[in-house]
Order: structure tokens, then C-alpha cells, then sequence
């Protein structure tokens, strides 16, 4: 007689100016991951829009989630807002003590950082922050996916995809992961090498950097004013 995996809860959490493909990319793959449930957990009940003005739902508060086994942070703008919420740092922590993974996608990394969660660990994030995960304890390294224990960093925005596998291979093996891949037809051929500041054309990289400078700034302020109070 053969014993059923147990079903997997997994939480995502939603908040105003969250970048949509930081939640929907991962979304896509673990939704599909078998003998699991993936709820959707936003720090208010009503619609929110991501940071390019998609309206998104939850289907539930903070408040409602029972102990997740994944717990998935992605990043946006709105990550900011969040850095000194306690209500939300407070469920970050509780969550991340009995996940069995704790998942994040580009900044999200930041919000776990304000938790407290980063404290002696390898991470990455967004290209353009990278600089500022050391504020909270952790060594940053250069690379698209990097795990470290029950702790999954996927670096910006689209890498949360092959985060999201690498996760879904973790917890119900590679095949199923391989499968998951194929429905979704995930075989990147991207037009342009420019994914990546050391690929991008100098000229390119220069305009992306005085396009996001102000958020940028934001981020780095908010990370400082944060850094030194978080829980150690």
C-alpha cells in the first residue's frame, strides 16, 4: 500500500505595488504542483494594483493563513510601504519559523531582511539592490536562483519562474517539475542579450539606471532606515 505526499499548503503574500510577475510567475508553476493548495494572502482584504496598475485579489488576510509550508514574498515598489509594518513583519517571521521553504522573488528579499530572516544567509534580489543585502546580515551573491537551507532567493522579476521550479523540484521532485515545465512551454529564447547589467549594451544599462534612479534611492533609504532595527 502505497502513502499519499501530504498536501502542501503554500501562501503568497499581495500587497499594493507589488510587481505582478514576482507573484503570477511563481504562480504559474506551484499552482500546478500536485497534492497541493496555493492561497493567496493579501495585508488587506479588498483589490490592489501591482506597480504597473494590474488589479489583483486575494483570497484571503494575513490573519486568516494557517501554518503555510511555503511561504512566497515577492517584490514591487510597494515593498517600501512595508518595511516597517509590523503587522506584516510580525507574519513574516511566525510563517517563515515552521514553512518548510521560505520563497522569495526580487525584493520580496528586502521585506525578509526587515524581518530579520536574512541574518548569515547567502541571497540575491533585483540587480539593482543587490548592494543592500548586506545591510541585513546576508552575503549577496551574483546569480539568477540561490538556496541556502529552507531559504529559496530568485533574483529579479522573471526568475521567480525558474525559482518556482527549482522549488517544485525540491518538494515533488524533478519529474514533476520537468512536466509542469512543458505545460507551460517554458523555453526561453529572449531576443537580446540585455537581462542582465553585465550583458546590456552600456548605453542601454546607463538609461535603465537614470529610469529607476528615484526608486532606487527609495529602496536604499527605506533598506538603511530599517537595516539597524531589525530583529537579530
Amino acid at each position: 500500500m502505497t502513502s499519499e505526499p501530504p498536501t502542501l499548503k503554500i501562501g503568497s503574500l499581495l500587497y499594493e505595488g507589488v510587481d505582478q510577475i514576482d507573484l503570477t510567475g511563481p504562480f504559474e508553476v506551484l499552482s500546478r504542483l500536485p497534492d497541493a493548495s496555493l492561497t493567496i494572502y493579501g495585508v488587506e482584504r479588498g483589490t490592489v494594483r501591482d506597480v504597473n496598475g494590474l488589479r489583483l485579489a486575494p483570497d484571503a488576510v494575513l490573519e486568516d493563513a494557517p501554518q503555510l509550508d511555503v511561504l512566497h514574498v515577492p517584490g514591487g515598489s510597494g515593498q517600501e510601504a512595508l518595511m516597517g509594518d509590523a503587522r506584516v513583519l510580525g507574519w513574516l517571521r511566525r510563517q517563515a519559523e515552521g514553512a518548510r521553504c521560505i520563497f522569495s522573488v526580487c525584493t520580496g528579499a528586502l521585506l525578509l531582511g526587515a524581518a530579520g530572516l536574512l541574518e548569515g544567509r547567502r541571497a540575491t534580489t533585483y540587480w539593482a539592490v543587490h548592494h543592500l543585502l548586506p545591510l541585513y546580515g546576508a552575503e549577496a551573491v551574483d546569480a539568477r536562483v540561490v538556496a541556502d537551507g529552507r531559504f529559496l532567493f530568485a533574483a529579479g522579476v522573471t526568475a521567480g519562474i525558474d525559482g518556482a521550479l527549482r522549488l517544485a523540484a525540491d518538494l515533488r521532485g524533478v519529474e514533476a517539475a520537468q512536466r509542469i515545465q512543458l505545460e507551460i512551454a517554458y523555453a526561453p529564447e529572449p531576443p537580446f542579450l540585455s537581462g542582465r547589467p553585465d550583458q546590456a549594451p552600456p548605453a542601454v544599462l546607463e538609461k535603465v539606471k537614470a529610469s529607476i534612479a528615484e526608486r532606487t534611492a527609495r529602496r536604499a533609504a527605506a533598506a538603511e532606515q530599517y537595516a539597524a532595527a531589525r530583529p537579530r
